[in-house]
């Protein structure tokens, strides 16, 4: 059944809506390729009345483009007639429509299908009027309505330009195949270039029909898709109600986003274009699809100088040589036949073939020549949709051709039969151009997918300025679909040039590293507040939605887009606190030094002897040793200096209070030894000095090397103190082992201050005991002050404290018990005598006569006792005289 029949039986005649225009411009040959193009773009149509055949509509303004893409596929084919390796000993005809108007182009294209024979009768009908395979149109929506229709019938349709996602659905366009990527690509395309500059927040505006809708539907998936915002999203027709175009305007004046995508045909991109540049709306972005970006005709319109700096997809350019040469060479006399020809000649060239028909203009003169003429119709600088065209004439070709060589005993049809040459069916070419595989021109592939789509790739081009009637655009990138998705965009140098005028368009500025995204409520999910990330946490990108922990040993920085080592704290030599710490540390040194020296040499002299040289040298050194043990505290804490400090800081201090204990006691002993009867020195003699010094000593060991068996000090990182720093301190390992040592400490010097106390009445010239009585005052106030501030204070600062409180007990220590001798031995050495000790009582001069007499070097433990004796018959002789 024919097309014609098929209409005949369940459509209305076609003959009850007239006739088809006959074809523009043919040729004869073995395979005919038709094609539809519109050389005239709008129309004025008349309102059927069903009564009387349809009058034509008038065709308005010339379209130099769609003339040219004619003429290509004019010269694709003779190119391919004289190339032997094509088709040899075969030829190639066409039969080119100028349809204006959608009637017209349906009627073209049923036309081309089935031909206008009147006369439809199976019997003999022996060979079809129809044409292998169509090209065209340029629109996706005429190419919608006569591609459903042919490919019925298994007729291939190739288009150019019609970038429509639709004509992708293999069940309604069967037979379509396009040499330009399909809007589904653009789309994609267009949403990852809005990403891709930052856009978050633009406008979307599109035609009123399937390519429009389609199109900017598959945009706003893909853009949101991509994290992009739309504002708003309008569409219009030209031929629509004024309404529509004035809603779009008020949406785009009063909108705040600054980018408009539009997805629409050059015929309603100048309309909206000049209605804005009337209300003077500028300064926006517009991003375009592929059937408006490069469009000559945008020079001519009103409202051009807004759509400057436009950005958008085309194909790729390409060079066809010989198509100028080819094209200047038109002239009316090769299509005699050709009304359009004519009147483009006469448009050219302001003149009238016919003077009868137009006397307004000259006459021409024959010698015109498109050679002589600088136009748009032979200028092939950019032949980015006009290759396209070339690409679709070659396709079929390279079909034909494969399907005329194929070997009759190895087809690919039913019983592997081939196709008959000679009586060649659309059918069977369709079966061909599914499976084409070629190179073409500067080595592009040429190859259709499973639904008749063409590889995606296009350049990024920017619309720049318009001189003379001339737009110019320069491409600034690449997008190619068939590489990795982090490789689609390939800018160019341009674009360095091209990114310092990037206008920014965002709903809500982005959020820096160091802030993170909260949704705003009831707004898109571009409309966000930036806070802070929480402590401890760091964004490091921008407009990041949540916030990262830093790993423990990190802090975030003042940004918090970073993490950074925490700062170590520990009590340094080299900070001051350290140095000024070090520096009391060596002056006690320093001091108790002198001041054993001044003993060593004054240890002959009564106060010296008096004050029981032994365990004041005993006591110096032990003071030394606190001094020193301070400077383990100071420094990087480590396994040893942990241990060591503790320890030390232990041992020393128990040494020095049993020092001091002991003086005390022999105070005490030898005041008691004075009284009569009393035989009390015989039992606190030299040897028991020393060893009850090292007893307590002893003890306070045996603690010492239990708490380092059982669990010793360690360092340790603090990081529950502070949230930024780590402080890097002792650990005590056991809390028992060392409040026991502070124990043991606190309870001799309570031992110490209790019998320092007791003694604190001896005779004025002998005043060790007050003195010792003062320095254990001060030594338990440091001690119990210590105790809290030990506990409260923070990092470096404890252990600061801890030195302080050495330091500050042993300086009371030095100062109270040796001070006021070394005074008196310097600097006062008069009352460094003998007669000056005993100057008072009897019973005084007698205790002291008696400690002296104890702690001469050069007498023993018999030398004591003897003292004691003398002390005694003293005491009688005096009782008598008083008597």
């Amino acid at each position: 059944m024919t097309l014609q029949m098929y209409y005949s039986i369940y459509y209305v005649p076609l003959s009850q809506v007239g006739t088809v225009q006959p074809p523009e411009m043919t040729k004869a040959g073995d395979f005919i390729l038709g094609g539809i193009f519109t050389f005239r773009t709008g129309y004025i149509d008349s309102v059927p009345t069903f009564q009387t055949l349809p009058i034509s509509p008038t065709c308005l303004d010339i379209n130099v483009r769609e003339f040219k893409f004619a003429h290509t596929m004019i010269f694709a084919i003779e190119e391919i007639n004289q190339n032997p390796a094509i088709l040899p000993n075969r030829t190639l005809g066409y039969k080119i429509h100028n349809s204006c108007g959608i009637t017209n182009i349906m009627m073209s294209a049923i036309d081309l299908a089935n031909g206008q024979r009147e006369i439809i009768d199976e019997k003999n009908c022996t060979k079809a009027d129809t044409a292998h395979a169509i090209l065209g149109h340029s629109g996706s929506a005429p190419t919608v309505g006569f591609a459903r229709i042919v490919g019925r019938f298994q007729i291939p349709v190739i288009s150019h330009f019609a970038t429509c996602a639709c004509l992708s659905n293999r069940e309604e366009f069967p037979s379509f195949f396009r040499t330009i990527p399909s809007d589904l690509h653009q789309s994609r395309a267009l949403a990852k270039l809005v990403k891709f500059f930052g856009w978050t927040w633009v406008g979307a505006i599109s035609n009123k029909n399937d390519y429009g809708i389609n199109g900017i539907v598959a945009f706003i998936h893909a853009a949101q898709e991509e994290g992009v915002c739309i504002e708003y999203h309008e569409a219009f027709e030209q031929t629509g109600p004024r309404e529509e175009l004035r809603k779009v305007v008020e949406t785009v004046k009063y909108s705040t986003s600054k980018v408009i995508v539009a997805f629409m045909s050059q015929r309603e991109i100048k309309v909206l274009a000049t209605e804005l540049y009337k209300q003077n709306v500028t300064g926006l972005q517009w991003v375009g699809s592929d059937a408006w970006i490069t469009d000559p005709s945008l020079a001519d319109s009103e409202g051009y100088s807004i759509l400057v700096g436009s950005l958008g997809f085309v194909v790729s350019n390409a060079k066809i040589p010989g198509l100028g040469e080819h094209l200047r060479r038109l002239h009316p006399s090769q299509f005699p036949n050709s009304q359009f020809v004519k009147d483009f000649w006469e448009y050219t060239f302001a003149c009238s073939l016919n003077e009868t028909a137009n006397a307004h203009r000259k006459p021409c003169s024959g010698s015109e020549s498109l050679n002589n003429v600088q136009s748009y119709f032979t200028d092939v600088s950019d032949l980015r949709f006009i290759y396209n065209v070339y690409k679709s004439v070659y396709a079929v070709a390279h079909a034909l051709h494969n399907l005329t060589t194929c070997d009759e005993r190895n087809g690919p049809f039913y019983n592997e039969s081939a196709a008959d040459t000679k009586n060649i069916e659309p059918w069977q070419v369709l079966h061909y151009l599914k499976n084409i595989d070629f190179t073409i021109g500067q080595g592009e592939r040429v190859t259709f997918d499973q639904n008749g789509d063409s590889p995606a790739r296009y350049e990024l081009v920017n619309l720049q300025h318009v001189t003379s009637g001339t737009l110019h655009v320069a491409t600034v990138g690449v997008f190619d679909a068939t590489l990795p998705p982090d490789h689609h965009f390939i800018m160019n140098v341009t674009y360095n040039i091209f990114m310092q005028q990037v206008p920014v368009s965002v709903c809500t500025e982005s959020c820096p590293p160091g802030k993170r995204k909260v949704l705003q409520k009831r707004r898109p999910i571009c409309c966000y507040d930036c806070i802070p990330c929480a402590e401890g946490e760091i964004s490091n990108t921008t407009d990041s939605t949540e916030c990262l922990k830093c790993p423990i040993d990190y802090w975030p920085n003042a940004r918090r887009d970073t993490c950074i080592l925490k700062e170590i704290e520990f009590l340094s030599y080299a900070e001051i606190m350290g140095i000024v710490l070090t520096l009391f540390c060596l002056m006690g040194v320093i001091l108790t030094t002198m001041v054993a020296l001044v003993f060593f040499h004054f240890q002959e002299t009564p106060i010296v002897r008096a004050n029981n040289s032994e365990l004041s040298f005993l006591l110096l050194f032990s003071l030394t040793l606190c001094f020193l043990c301070s400077l383990t505290f100071i420094g990087r804490p480590s396994e040893w200096s942990c241990m060591l400090r503790h320890t030390a800081f232990g041992i020393t201090f128990v040494l020095c209070i049993s020092c001091v204990l002991g003086k005390t006691m022999v105070v005490l002993m030898a005041f008691r030894a004075s009284l009569p009867g009393s035989n009390v020195m015989k039992w606190f003699g030299p040897t028991q000095q020393r060893l009850s010094v090292l007893a307590f000593t002893l003890i306070q060991v045996l603690i010492c090397i239990l708490w380092l068996t059982i669990n010793p000090p360690f360092p340790f990182k603090n990081m529950n103190y502070y949230k930024d720093k780590i402080i890097l301190e002792c650990a005590l390992g056991s809390p028992i082992g060392f409040w026991a040592v502070l124990g043991y400490i606190g309870l001799l010097s309570f031992l110490c201050f209790i019998l320092a106390f007791l003694a604190r009445k001896l005779p004025d010239n002998f005043n060790e005991a007050k003195f010792i009585t003062f320095s254990m005052l001060i030594f338990c106030a440091v001690w119990i002050t210590f105790i809290p501030a030990y506990v409260s204070s923070p990092g470096k600062f404890t252990v600061a404290v801890e030195i302080f409180a050495i330091l500050a007990s042993s300086y009371g220590l030095l100062f109270c018990i040796f001070m006021p001798k070394c005074f008196i031995i310097l600097f006062r050495p008069e009352q460094n005598t003998k007669k000056h000790l005993m100057g008072k009582t009897k019973k005084q001069n007698n205790v002291q006569s008696l400690l002296i007499k104890r702690t001469d070097h050069k007498n023993t433990e018999s030398s004591s006792l003897s003292a004691i004796k003398w002390h005694q018959d003293d005491s009688h002789s005096s009782g008598k005289t008083t008597s």
